[in-house]
């Protein structure tokens, strides 16, 4: 993430919705109707039961059988029973009742290809018949019941967020924070970090901090708990990948298929909302020739585009995507753009990813930190630290600006809702911290046009998302003073 971060052709593209209807239209009585969206290994499955009698029921129960092949993975707004391959869900505590003519959902994730058969809804057939289709198969295998209730319970962040980076997986000098004491002043949590087996592998591993460095650690158990219970608040929960450490270059498309798969096995396991993308170091780059960020040939850049769009279209529009460059790889390329004339081939490099993924872009927020001095649209070089380096970084993505200077590859301005400010939490967070009365500034002048210093903005930006920091963890280290004091100047 940054410098004290740590000591030490799309692979799965929707192929379109196709219903399989297991209740006829003119079925009276509870039905269950099975949809999915396909992609090459699996699906999305939503299950829609609609009351078609004349009174209210109270909860529900589906069942129905998959064969060997095909199994559940993540699913939502229901909890599931699962006896060898015959699954059941049934309702949670704010979707069981269903009144006559109305309908509720849940779905889940399919790893296969197969459809459920033999299904049930309250013990009779899904197609508002008295009795199954057909006999339910039987098994010996223990019934187990898990609460890893997969993709996020979907909605829309606050109006002004607060986003950090929760030591997940090591403790970093700052001691680690379990998850059900990440306090309620953040809106987003990013769980730090997935890291690659190796740097062009694509292969993901996450896992707890272990207790030889953080001795009062949860179980797995209570840290996916802990996970609920943020998110019963409505509170984002992703996985955060790379990091200062994490190398990531997808240079191949089996590293790319890899990065897809396991980045969803990391998501379903824990039932998270969506991913950061966290790439650091040489994760990015540029080729020689590929001098045009909306139309990048680099194959560490296609690759990465192809996995983002996979991940987006397998989880749908509730995914949070966000992603937390350094000022290296995104505002620096209004001077440079990869090795163009000698320069660094990473300069300017996550402009094609930002740029390809716009419009599912949930927030971005670059690193304002651990930087070297960076031009602004005003031609003069600008310093971290103070309340203009924000304000200048800031107003290079939301006025947009031509790459390397050239005026026909324009950076087109993200929508203001799309932006954060990344911070560090305290002096020992990072190089670059800014007190609290500076940002506060910054932000004045960004969003209201006022206390404006020596940079002055190309708009006023009143909808500017809120604020990341390295990490919740440092903040908690220096008595929680960017989460109050920023939380109190930016209510949602």
């Amino acid at each position: 993430m940054l410098l004290f971060a740590r000591i030490s052709a799309v692979a799965a593209l929707v192929l379109g919705t196709v219903i399989v209807s297991l209740a006829p239209a003119s079925a009276a009585g509870v039905t269950a109707t099975f949809t999915k969206q396909s992609w090459d290994t699996g699906y999305t499955a939503t299950v829609t039961i609609k009351n078609g009698t004349s009174a209210a029921i109270s909860s529900w129960k589906v069942e129905f059988d998959y064969p060997a092949s095909t199994s559940v993975g993540a699913y939502w707004d229901s909890l599931l029973t699962k006896s060898g391959n015959h699954y059941a869900f049934v309702n949670r505590e704010y979707n069981g009742s269903v009144a006559p003519g109305a309908s509720v959902t849940f779905g889940y994730n399919a790893s296969g290809t197969a459809d459920p058969v033999n299904c049930t809804i309250n013990g009779a057939a899904c197609t508002g018949g008295t009795s199954p289709t057909s006999t339910t198969t039987t098994t010996t295998t223990t019934t187990t019941t898990t609460t890893t209730t997969g993709p996020p319970p979907t909605g829309s962040l606050p109006r002004k967020v607060l986003v950090g980076y929760l030591h997940a997986s090591f403790a970093n000098g700052s001691g680690y924070t379990r998850m059900r004491d990440v306090p309620d002043e953040w809106d987003v949590i990013n769980l730090s970090f997935a890291e690659p087996t190796s740097a062009t592998s694509g292969e993901l591993r996450f896992a707890q901090c272990p207790v030889a460095e953080c001795p009062n650690v949860e179980s797995e158990a209570d840290f996916i708990a802990g996970i609920r219970a943020q998110q019963q608040k409505g509170k984002k929960v992703l996985i955060s990948i790379g990091g200062q450490n994490g190398q990531v270059r997808l240079e191949t498309t089996a590293a790319r298929d890899a990065f897809v798969r396991s980045a969803s096995a990391i998501i379903d396991k824990y039932g998270l909302n969506g991913l950061d993308v966290d790439f650091e170091g040489h994760s990015l780059s540029l080729n020689a020739g590929d001098t045009d960020f909306r139309n990048p040939t680099t194959p560490v850049i296609v690759n990465l585009i192809s996995a983002l769009r996979s991940l987006k279209s397998r989880y749908g529009a509730g995914f949070v995507l966000t992603m937390a460059p350094e000022t290296f790889f995104v505002q620096v390329g209004y001077q440079f753009y990869g090795g163009a004339g000698g320069g660094d081939a990473r300069t300017g490099a996550y402009l094609p990813v930002i740029e390809a993924m716009r419009n599912d872009l949930t927030l971005l927020h670059v690193q304002d930190y651990n930087s070297g001095p960076v031009m602004g649209l005003d031609n003069q070089y600008h310093f971290m630290g103070g309340a203009d380096f924000h304000v200048a970084m800031t107003d290079m993505v939301l006025a947009g600006f031509p790459v390397r200077g050239d005026t026909s590859k324009v950076f087109a301005p993200l929508r203001q809702e799309q932006v954060a400010i990344g911070l560090p939490a305290s002096v020992n967070a990072g190089n670059g911290f800014t007190s609290v009365a500076d940002v506060h500034t910054a932000l004045d002048c960004l969003t209201k046009g006022t206390r404006c210093g020596s940079y002055q903005p190309k708009g006023v930006y009143p909808n500017l998302r809120g604020l990341m920091t390295w990490s919740i963890n440092w903040d908690k280290f220096n008595n929680f003073e960017f989460s109050k004091s920023h939380r109190a100047y930016l209510p949602r």
